[in-house]
């Protein structure tokens, strides 16, 4: 597997991003992956290079970088009161960060991977979980000719009443969505958010498939959380494949 740590400059300052792809080959398609609030720690790094290592040219920034460089929170220890600050801190950031904010940052990773070598041309994916679940849906319709497939899994604040709310450009999508969501839900009510996905997508006539992982909670997707469901992750791993692998047509 190569890594890369590189040092994206925005307006804002430099936003660290981890990139992963196979050792031989290439380019790959690119898929840009959204952390969750707890940030871009290992968890995710291994979800990358899982990924990655299907033929895909993996990048991963730090969304917090406007104000931390490095975060690694162990959420299994939310409830506990003596991680009270650091669920503080957490809480902070994620509320501090905006969908334009990412859409932002979103636009300086698409001129980053332009000029990578180990980047191919054309069209991208999209992955976000919890907070970014709504990053991955507003850059489908915010950049619709790059981005061809996305996936939002447990997503929060989907649908809200910001100006940057990600359903707001659902109309704009031109490429193929799926949404995953737990039936356990601690951040927001799943029976009030599939519906309300679901009537955004099919006033816009844009194709979408919703699901719903019974008997899960959230964050049930990623290894090392108590919540963690290996069936149900595995059976969200498939949908990526399926969905990237027929709107980017991975280099293996």
């Amino acid at each position: 597997m190569f890594e890369k740590l590189v040092d994206i400059v925005t307006d804002d300052g430099t936003m660290n991003t981890y990139t992963y792809c196979p050792d031989e080959g290439g380019p790959f398609p690119v898929v840009f992956y959204y952390h969750d609030a707890a940030g871009a720690r290992e968890a995710h790094a291994d979800a990358c290079r899982r990924l990655a290592s299907c033929g895909y040219f993996v990048a991963m920034p730090n969304l917090y970088y406007r104000r931390v460089r490095y975060l690694d929170i162990d959420v299994d220890r939310f409830p506990d009161p003596a991680y009270g600050a650091t669920n503080e801190l957490m809480a902070s950031l994620s509320n501090g960060l905006t969908i334009t904010n990412v859409m932002h940052d979103t636009k300086c990773m698409l001129d980053l991977v332009a000029t990578n070598d180990k980047a191919r041309s054309g069209k991208i994916g999209v992955l976000g979980y919890c907070m970014s679940g709504r990053f991955a849906y507003r850059a489908m319709g915010e950049f619709p000719d790059q981005v061809a497939a996305g996936i939002a899994m447990y997503g929060s604040r989907l649908v809200t009443d910001k100006p940057d709310s990600a359903h707001l450009t659902t109309k704009s999508i031109k490429g193929e969505m799926y949404f995953g969501f737990a039936q356990h839900e601690v951040y927001f009510s799943t029976d009030e958010a599939m519906p309300q996905v679901q009537a955004c997508f099919d006033q816009a006539g844009v194709k979408v498939r919703i699901e719903l992982y019974r008997g899960r909670e959230h964050g049930f997707a990623l290894r090392g959380r108590r919540v963690y469901h290996k069936d149900s992750s595995e059976t969200h791993w498939t949908r990526i494949c399926d969905i990237f692998g027929r709107n980017l047509q991975p280099h293996k």
